[in-house]
């Protein structure tokens, strides 16, 4: 691929990374914003998600339904998301529109606020966490969540709770806004076709009058807990299971041992859970995934069963975890690298894929590193290094949940 990266910072502390490609036929690109669910008080959990939807009602100079049909108008495909770390609002469209595109983008990062648009917007938003808490795995993830971080920030519900939501006043979003929604705490990204010396013209242009508030977060370690705990829900047709344990950050070098090694646990049909529980008949899902994090990090082993099943269930995979180190092989890794590597190069053929992976890096670590390092970097994982991965984190659960019917 004849892919070149660009970067540039404004007066203001505004960066703009850019990956281009000359092969590209589309350009993707947004801003994001270092600011997530673990950088709210606990008594504003919810405000990062909340902000996120008052973005798309109104600026200025553009009411919700001039942004929705500005947007539609170029034939962007657009949306944004809230994670525990970080908030996003991007744009796909042809080359020749995103001059347009970044600046309607630009435009609704500075939305109006309105207390009317605020209200009937926290009804639209405890609906959405009525929706979520009618899904048993989200409920159970959740809750395990919040026993495996617990003081710590990291336990914070992206959507908030109904109290937090519910109590939650405009001046309040105003003021995260404010202080979050920074000069200094956000990025502009783009990949694909463009030519960087006009993307900074047009950000420049934009943003410039962007103020910085030199914002922090809190990366205090997580306090080590032990908890299991069993949740009743009515008319559960299966029984759910959820096991955390301890990863590296996103920081870490480990990182790359550690997503191989959740892989070789739970990734897919290669995996060592779904021959022992998928492929016998013992469980309809079972899983292990790898969540890194600003300084924090969890490995989630979760399953899907009979209510009969669940103890047999529980107990396998605690078989398979138990000196886990020992069992892997190097067919194990070549497996789970070429799996891996797939997923990767997929996702860099479309410039969103990129430019979603070059901006998320650069939140959390501040540089940059192309696709091809990115890959070698999986290649020289050795067998050893697997090991040793599972060794300094071992996947032994030190919370676990589960979700039976209350029948």
């Amino acid at each position: 691929m004849s892919v070149t990266f660009h970067q540039a910072k404004l007066e203001n502390g505004l960066v703009i990374i850019g990956e281009r490609d000359t092969n590209a036929h589309t350009t993707a690109g947004g801003f994001w914003v270092s600011t997530g669910a673990r950088d709210e008080r606990s008594e504003l959990m919810g405000i990062s998600h909340f902000l996120e939807h008052m973005m798309f009602k109104g600026t200025d100079k553009r009411t919700a339904e001039d942004v929705n049909r500005d947007f539609d108008s170029l034939g962007a495909v657009n949306n944004a998301y809230t994670s525990s770390e970080m908030t996003a609002y991007w744009a796909h469209v042809l080359p020749e529109k995103m001059d347009d595109t970044m600046e309607i983008l630009a435009d609704i990062l500075r939305p109006s606020l309105r207390e009317e648009d605020f209200s009937s917007e926290k009804q639209v938003i405890l609906e959405e966490i009525a929706m979520y808490d009618d899904q048993p795995f989200w409920v159970l993830y959740e809750h395990a969540m919040e026993r495996f971080y617990g003081s710590h920030p990291l336990a914070h519900r992206v959507l908030g709770t109904k109290k937090t939501v519910g109590e939650m006043t405009r001046d309040q979003l105003a003021d995260y806004f404010s202080n979050r929604y920074a000069s200094d705490n956000t990025i502009f990204a783009i990949a694909g076709a463009f030519d960087f010396d006009e993307v900074v013209d047009r950000i420049s242009r934009e943003c410039s009058n962007w103020v910085p508030t030199k914002p922090v977060r809190e990366r205090r370690p997580r306090e080590t807990v032990s908890n299991e705990s069993d949740l009743t829900i009515p008319d559960l047709g299966q029984a759910y299971l959820v096991m955390l344990s301890e990863a590296p950050g996103v920081e870490s070098d480990d990182r790359y041992a550690a997503s191989l090694l959740s892989h070789t646990l739970g990734g897919d049909e290669t995996s060592h859970l779904y021959w022992s529980l998928i492929e016998t008949g013992l469980a309809e899902e079972a899983q292990c995934s790898y969540d890194p994090r600003d300084h924090a990090g969890e490995f989630a082993t979760y399953a899907v069963c009979s209510h009969d099943a669940l103890s047999e269930v529980e107990a396998r995979i605690r078989k398979e975890i138990s000196g886990f180190s020992d069992k892997l092989v190097q067919d194990d890794l070549d497996r789970a690298r070429a799996r891996t590597a797939t997923a990767a190069v997929i996702s860099a053929e479309r410039p969103m894929g990129r430019v979603n992976r070059m901006a998320s890096a650069w939140l959390r670590r501040g540089s940059y590193v192309p696709i091809e390092e990115e890959m070698r970097r999986i290649d020289a994982v050795t067998i050893e290094d697997l090991r040793a991965c599972a060794e300094k984190y071992p996947l032994e659960p030190s919370v676990i949940a589960r979700a039976r019917s209350s029948d």
